[in-house]
């Protein structure tokens, strides 16, 4: 196998930025330089449709080289069938179909927490775990993504699952957090029931905890009494765009 085989382009397409690089998907590595610009104002498909085509067009790339997008959004057989703070006109588009057109190859759009998930799975803090991991992304809201034995169960909204009559993203997001002021007990004290409550469900072999706060996972998991291991997540702001690739290469 050449080492070609090993390459594949991770583009995420986040709230405010949207952004690239080439990827060894064999080692989970960066080949490039990021590439970033704004996410378009309002979110609009044609808008985010062609800053995807500007960032592929400043990496330095063959034409077979497999291209791995994120949104988002469910991803159900390259169709959106949600919008999360971007344009209502993604629910229910066809949403590879203008990228490929655009980009002249076939893409794979996944989404986002999923292609996070399953980079930390295989690259990251849940390498060589087996059985059941759930990784968690917490931030404006909380995405979610399940991951057995290294095969991808998509479209886990695990945010949205209901306790104490609301969605749990309501209440436990880190966006709450700093909205409503509380002190890393207290949101500890709400993540315990959203983590208990997943464990309770699910019965995992580890949680994986993402999102920019995980940069301060000393704070607030150590408050957490739960049967389950529950480690930071190691890959940072590249997961999505790992993630992505390796989806795109097939792994």
């Amino acid at each position: 196998m050449t080492k070609s085989k090993h390459k594949a382009v991770g583009v995420d397409i986040g709230w405010t930025g949207v952004k690239a690089a080439l990827v060894d998907v064999e080692q989970g590595e960066l080949l490039s330089d990021r590439v970033k610009v704004p996410t378009p104002k309002g979110g609009e498909p044609d808008g985010i449709r062609d800053a995807v085509v500007e960032l592929i067009g400043r990496l330095d790339i063959d034409d077979d080289t497999p291209i791995g997008v994120t949104f988002p959004a469910i991803v159900r057989r390259g169709r959106t069938l949600s919008a999360a703070n971007v344009s209502k006109s993604w629910i229910g588009l066809e949403a590879e179909q203008p990228f490929e057109q655009a980009l002249g190859r076939d893409i794979h759009f996944v989404n986002d927490a999923d292609a996070a998930g399953f980079a930390e799975d295989h690259y990251g803090a849940a390498k060589d775990v087996s059985g059941l991991v759930i990784m968690t992304t917490l931030g404006t809201g909380i995405g979610g993504a399940l991951i057995y034995d290294g095969v991808l169960i998509p479209n886990a909204e695990l945010g949205h699952l209901e306790l104490d009559g609301v969605g749990a993203e309501t209440r436990a997001s880190n966006k709450v957090r700093e909205t409503e002021r509380l002190s890393w007990e207290a949101w500890a004290a709400r993540l315990q029931r959203y983590y208990g409550h997943l464990e309770f469900i699910f019965s995992p072999d580890l949680f994986v905890v993402g999102g920019g706060v995980s940069k301060s996972s000393e704070l607030f998991l150590p408050l957490l009494q739960l049967n389950t291991p529950i480690v930071p997540a190691q890959l940072r702001n590249n997961a999505g765009i790992i993630g992505a690739a390796a989806l795109a290469r097939g792994l």
